[in-house]
């Protein structure tokens, strides 16, 4: 062979040691570390080391930076003498062309595509070969580390801070849209991690729809307000609702009502302030080996109450029971409108319609008495940004049910011709 088929080879030979540190790189910077770290755990050695040196990642980048250069230096140095020998003068030019394509297609595009697709594949396939290198450059690995802990010094970059909440929903949405989690556990996991985000406020059941008895009521009346109300603990007050004095248990009413005073059958309330998070309200009712809390105001008055099965809603969703009257707090209607509940939660309705974040109310009947200014009425509307919403059914203090529809095209028209 001759010198330039050897120079050749040899350029093709470190074109493909380009590609192999540019797919190194683009695979440990790409793997999933959780992946390989179950991987580690189901007994693969190569996982686990390779985890390591993904972990070390500055000596990992120092050590493929270093040998990409290297080579690349080398390709071009080489491939100046070829195109020298061959073309002459014009051999620069012609060697700084040709090798900026190769170099571009064959040892960075291409290789960095197939590794960003394969990371943890191609990270475990080339850990042996990549380990040895790094040994190799140890020496000149230590010298760039030191020259980048002088940098570090000079310019003080900022702490890590970690992860945060948004970019970790993020990761979660990313995850879902690859398609390698389904949406149900997606929406279990954001669940899980706003959770804590929530407090006692954003989630009971206010004063005016709780259902309790009077400790002197009868056990006529007590039995009644359990068949009425569907419920296995009810509230029990002295006076009035804002001295709630135990909780009692239907189980324990029935099997003891004829041989134990009220008083005696009771469980002492768990009382809360509207602030406490779910996860201490959720510790605290384990730990006191309570279903039920009862929310008090800064005055002493109370609030509303959570259950546990409140609490665990929030995480998985509704959960219903054969007892139970299946509402739906927003029913999307054939004509387009909505009809929504007045109990339903402001932030779901949120997510269906463009309503602003400056409201202080949790809930849409909250929302439908800011915006009227009183209490509502049957037929009250108004008109928010393109939607037109209407009291279809309200009381004395509240709306129950609201409709949202587009505003019509010749109201919009009558509008404009006046304005």
């Amino acid at each position: 062979m001759d010198g330039n088929g050897t120079l050749i080879l040899a350029l093709i030979a470190l074109v493909a040691m380009s590609a192999f540190f540019s797919a190194s790189e683009t695979a440990y910077t790409s793997l999933n570390r959780a992946r390989l770290k179950n991987m580690a755990q189901t007994g693969s050695r190569r996982a686990e080391r390779a985890l390591a040196l993904a972990e070390d990642y500055d000596r990992l980048l120092s050590g493929i930076l270093v040998g990409n250069n290297i080579v690349n230096i080398l390709s071009a140095s080489l491939a100046t003498v070829l195109f020298v020998k061959v073309a002459g003068g014009a051999g620069v030019t012609l060697s700084t062309a040709v090798m900026t394509v190769v170099v571009l297609m064959f040892g960075e595009i291409a290789p960095k595509s197939i590794a960003k697709e394969r990371p943890e594949q191609l990270a475990l396939a080339f850990y042996p070969a990549l380990n040895l290198i790094l040994k190799l450059l140890t020496p000149v690995i230590f010298l760039t580390g030191c020259w980048q802990k002088l940098v570090y010094r000079i310019f003080k970059p900022a702490e890590d801070r970690g992860i945060t909440e948004a970019e970790l929903i993020t990761i979660v949405e990313e995850a879902e849209n690859d398609g390698e989690i389904d949406a149900h556990e997606s929406e279990l996991i954001r669940s899980a991690i706003e959770f804590n985000d929530l407090t006692a406020e954003d989630i009971l059941t206010p004063r005016v729809d709780v259902v309790a008895v009077d400790v002197e009521d009868s056990p006529e009346d007590i039995a009644r307000a359990f068949a009425e109300s569907g419920r296995s603990r009810l509230p029990v007050y002295e006076d009035s609702i804002d001295n709630i004095v135990g909780i009692l248990h239907e189980k324990d009413f029935y099997r003891l009502r004829d041989s134990v005073p009220l008083r005696e059958m009771m469980t002492q309330p768990l009382c809360v302030v509207p602030a406490t998070q779910l996860g201490v309200l959720l510790k605290l009712l384990q730990k006191t080996k309570n279903h039920m809390a009862v929310v008090m105001d800064e005055y002493g008055g109370v609030t509303g109450i959570v259950t546990m099965e409140d609490i665990l809603e929030e995480l998985v969703g509704d959960i219903w029971d054969e007892h139970d009257e299946v509402v739906e707090d927003i029913v999307r209607l054939p004509d387009g409108a909505c009809r929504v509940s007045g109990g339903a939660s402001l932030d779901d309705l949120r997510e269906l319609f463009p309503i602003g974040e400056d409201f202080d109310s949790v809930t849409v009947n909250g929302w439908v008495l800011e915006m009227l200014g009183r209490f509502p009425q049957d037929g009250d509307s108004f008109d928010y940004g393109p939607m037109r919403v209407t009291v279809e059914k309200a009381d004395a203090r509240k709306a129950d049910l609201i409709r949202i529809e587009p505003i019509p095209a010749e109201d919009k028209t009558g509008e404009d011709e006046q304005e």
